[in-house]
């Protein structure tokens, strides 16, 4: 799976995982949405939201980090999300 079609959607005819349940932290949604890559491993990936000013704002991310269940990377992936949000808060819609 390419690089883009992974940050802004599926290929085309590729299977859709289960979708993970939103998980709220400080005053941020966070989506994890690991995607199966190369090698059949599943890849961190996942959103962060906020609404700002009215407008809902959403950061994607895409880590290096791959794992051999969906569940594990669900897990990484929201605790590397938290990390984010931490880190740069609002600065991440910049």
């Amino acid at each position: 799976m390419s690089f883009l079609s992974a940050l802004f959607g599926r290929a085309a005819g590729a299977p859709a995982e289960k979708a993970a349940e939103p998980v709220e932290y400080k005053g941020y949604v966070i989506r994890a949405a690991p995607y199966k890559g190369d090698g059949g491993q599943f890849q961190t990936a996942g959103t962060i939201e906020r609404e700002i000013g009215g407008v809902l704002r959403q950061h994607r991310f895409i880590r290096a980090d791959a794992f051999a269940s969906y569940d594990e990377a669900v897990t990484f992936t929201l605790g590397k999300a938290r990390q984010i949000v931490d880190l740069q808060g609002e600065r991440m819609f910049q």
